[in-house]
């Protein structure tokens, strides 16, 4: 099998880039096309061509790109459109000067580890990313960078050295094969300077940070220092939230925070007046990114991303667990890989599962449907005057035995959100209607421990019979998480915490900023 799937991606790749003029005349013409059809046309300049493209393929790695049916259409259109489902790979990479065999010149005498823009590093975040038209869908599978998987000619490893390795074509036949044989279409690789561009260019991100973050190591000049509260981040700050993983989830924490981020950065960017300002913001990147995308592929991707009706992303992680030090020396995340079949059975399959068709749903799936006392549902308040009691036994009158009253979350909420952590639907629609209130959110930040999070809002304040203020609330019958964990932490009593980051990408003792650091 194929590690890309170049031959049903787009029609007509150019396998020469355009010039750099080219690419930005190219670029250019989108931005008046978003926002005036009549330029669509124009598009045709080198719309085939990939112009963000630095890798250079060998001849076996280029033969997945042979188009052959196109995935996109520009026929009648005023832009090119997605035409069929779609997965690309989308890879972080942070490199500092150690990393390299040959570091560059003005980075010598520095005294400590220089971040250098370069892709070829361990990949410090790891996406599979799914654009489906069909079902209109937008999927975004975060996989933990210290994932033990098989890695051609190195073995059972962590899955973020396969581009370190090999590149992108080692790093995509890893991923596909972890993710039962997957087909991945594109990849994208960005390193973290470009992210900080990225985000400065789209004029910051307006982010709750849920936990004061302070961390500070000299030897590589990181500083990080982020209050707790909502804040409208810059580039530099949004890096510090990503980057920080000194709490007691470790890799798993930071995995939370960037779907965060994602989302925050997709609800504020994906409109019009953005999209319009794409040539400068690819401008700003360029030297910081390499995918094999064509621009028409990537005006369709965005596009169908930018839509006014489009559907909020559905983020999800491999499910799984830390290993012990028992298990290895090294510290990894243990892939549940019967689970995790499933998920990309449901998610990333071209045939949607449904309860009420015919197709059955994979096992690991379907055993949670059929017995409501197996699903663990984490209750996160966020008002402070939660009747847990009350709430507890509305979830044990309606079967859900497995509930527990998690700790606080430190964002008020005006929603209530109903998180399906392990990316079940369907499960979290139906605590919806048992509670009456809420939005469905699927993503993967709630309590690991859990199926369900409910993270309460001021919204379930109005429904007296379960949230009732109560001057102290009785404690749930399943112990809280311990106090050790984190404000609005995803660690309950059952659960080992994170080991500590890996030597390889942070250092081993963290020295805390000092508190009058403002």
């Amino acid at each position: 099998m194929s590690i890309f799937n170049p031959s049903n991606f787009s029609a007509e790749l150019s396998p020469e880039k355009i010039p750099k003029k080219w690419l930005w005349l190219t670029l250019g013409l989108i931005g008046v096309a978003v926002v005036s059809a009549s330029a669509g046309a124009l598009l045709a300049v080198s719309i085939s061509s990939t112009p963000l493209m630095q890798t250079k393929l060998s001849r076996e790695e280029a033969k997945a790109f042979n188009p052959d049916k196109a995935v996109s259409s520009d026929k009648n259109l005023p832009l090119p459109t997605l035409t069929r489902p779609v997965n690309i790979m989308v890879l972080g990479v942070k490199v500092l000067t150690t990393d390299l065999e040959n570091p560059p010149a003005n980075s010598e005498n520095l005294g400590y580890q220089a971040l250098v823009n370069s892709l070829d590093g361990l990949s410090d975040t790891m996406l599979m990313v799914r654009f489906d038209p069909e079902q209109r869908k937008l999927v975004v599978l975060s996989i933990p960078r210290d994932t033990r998987t098989w890695v051609q000619g190195i073995g059972l490893t962590k899955l973020n050295e396969a581009n370190y390795e090999g590149g992108p074509a080692l790093a995509a036949k890893a991923t596909s094969e972890l993710l039962a044989n997957t087909t991945i279409d594109r990849y994208i690789r960005i390193n973290v300077q470009g992210v900080e561009k990225l985000v400065d260019a789209l004029g910051g991100v307006k982010l709750y940070v849920p936990q004061a973050m302070r961390y500070q190591d000299d030897s590589q000049h990181l500083y990080i220092n982020l209050k707790q509260g909502e804040q409208q981040l810059n580039g530099a700050q949004a890096l510090q939230f990503l980057r920080f993983r000194y709490d007691n989830l470790g890799d798993i924490g930071r995995v939370q925070r960037q779907q965060m981020l994602m989302r925050a950065l997709m609800e504020q960017a994906l409109n019009p007046a953005t999209l319009a300002r794409l040539p400068q913001i690819l401008s700003v990147i360029q030297a910081n990114i390499d995918t094999n995308l064509s621009v028409e592929e990537l005006v369709a991707l965005v596009g169908f991303a930018g839509q006014r009706d489009r559907p909020k992303a559905q983020m999800l992680m491999v499910p799984g667990e830390f290993s012990t030090p028992d298990q290895f020396e090294a510290s990894y995340w243990l892939p549940n890989q019967g689970r995790l079949d499933a998920m990309v059975t449901q998610y990333f399959s071209s045939q949607p599962l449904a309860s009420s068709s015919n197709v059955p749903l994979p096992q690991s799936l379907k055993s949670e449907v059929e017995s409501l006392a197996n699903i663990q549902v984490a209750i996160q308040d966020s008002t402070g005057k939660l009747d847990t009691a009350q709430l507890l036994k509305t979830l044990s009158a309606a079967g859900y035995g497995g509930s527990f009253v998690d700790n606080p979350w430190n964002q008020p909420l005006e929603l209530t959100r109903i998180i399906a952590q392990q990316g079940d639907g369907e499960a979290a629609e139906a605590i919806q209607r048992v509670l009456g209130f809420g939005e469905v959110q699927i993503e993967s930040t709630g309590n690991l421990e859990s199926n369900i999070t409910i993270r309460i809002g001021k919204d379930a304040l109005e429904h007296k019979a379960i949230a009732a203020p109560r001057s102290n609330p009785s404690p749930s019958p399943t112990p809280a998480p311990s106090s050790t964990s984190i404000p609005g932490s995803t660690l309950t009593p059952n659960s080992s915490p994170a080991p500590p980051p890996s030597p390889e990408s942070e250092p081993a003792t963290p020295t805390p900023v000092p508190a009058s650091v403002n």
